[in-house]
């Protein structure tokens, strides 16, 4: 049961979505410690104002490595306040450089050991710019999401995920699944590559209507459904036996993975862009990765199937 019960009182104020985030934080770093036997270092961090363009602010930075299960698991939370918004950090919403801001947020990337278990990705995150003194309006956003990397693809886990996804996002209405469904297809592709980062999930970004707590609760419905959606799979394929085959790909496939982080993901570029701490922010990278020349897999093979069957968008729930 999730330790981050209901606050109905002052739900429009950001103190309660920094309430929640920890809460979430601490919910998913317990569990995950249950299911490894490892214990998750628990950096906490701040920043003074005038250091770079960041602000203040900090976070909690909570990362496992080599663990029994977890080769490199990282649930990071982090709270800035900006005291200008630079432009390369505004670049969806250019009325809003050099304006004071808040961002907040939980990340997490999970990257298990077994080539079988499949590298997961969820992050929920808040974003307020308060009205400024000459009348100009606050404004402010939600975003989230998570999406599923496999290496080798299981047909039921993938159902699984979405299914859960689908779940979490249905009493806010039947629409909502397929929109943010085709919404993660498109935004974690390898343009360069022709080709998805994995079998997707759901995405969502600059949430702001109908009203704050509609938007504050589907934020909510995606962080707390990523348990149910992942845990299942990981216990399914956590003691799957292994080889140097299927270790290679795996560090194939995760260079891949880096790839979109370096030179697609918002996020990553927003905190690199605005100052953030680089050590948290690059956390999301798996420890071993690897490249090789128009390396290509043997045909009819498992790792083939993988492209071909799972790397396409499909409807999954």
């Amino acid at each position: 049961m999730s330790l981050c019960a209901d606050d109905p009182a002052g739900r429009e104020h950001p103190d309660v979505v920094s309430r929640y985030l920890l809460c979430l934080q601490q919910d998913i770093v317990a569990r995950l410690e249950a299911i490894d036997g490892g214990r998750f270092l628990q950096d906490r961090w701040e920043r003074e104002t005038g250091q770079a363009v960041l602000g203040s602010g900090g976070g909690l930075s909570c990362v496992l490595e080599d663990g029994d299960i977890f080769e490199r698991a990282g649930v990071l939370f982090s709270e800035v306040r900006l005291e200008s918004l630079p432009p390369a950090a505004s670049a969806t919403r250019p009325a809003l450089a050099g304006r004071p801001a808040t961002a907040m947020g939980v990340s997490l990337v999970l990257h298990p050991r077994n080539p079988f278990a499949p590298t997961v990705h969820m992050n929920v995150r808040f974003f307020v710019a308060p009205a400024t003194p000459g009348g100009g309006p606050a404004v402010w956003w939600f975003g989230g999401g998570m999406d599923l990397t496999p290496y080798y693809g299981f047909e039921e886990d993938a159902a699984h995920f979405h299914r859960t996804c689908r779940h979490a996002l249905q009493p806010y209405g039947d629409e909502l699944y397929p929109r943010l469904k085709k919404w993660c297809d498109d935004y974690f592709f390898l343009k360069h590559r022709n080709e998805a980062r994995g079998i997707g999930g759901v995405f969502f970004d600059d949430l702001s209507e109908p009203d704050f707590k509609t938007c504050f609760d589907i934020m909510r419905s995606v962080g707390d459904a990523f348990l149910p959606a992942y845990v299942p799979i990981l216990e399914r394929r956590r003691h799957l036996a292994w080889g140097e085959r299927e270790r290679a790909f795996q560090l194939l496939r995760r260079g891949r993975y880096v790839e979109f982080n370096l030179v697609f993901d918002r996020g990553t570029l927003f905190g690199l862009m605005s100052g953030g701490r680089t050590e948290s922010i690059l956390c999301s990278m798996p420890p071993h990765a690897q490249w090789r020349y128009r390396w290509q897999p043997e045909a009819n093979s498992p790792e083939a199937r993988l492209v071909s069957d799972f790397l396409v968008p499909r409807q999954w729930a």
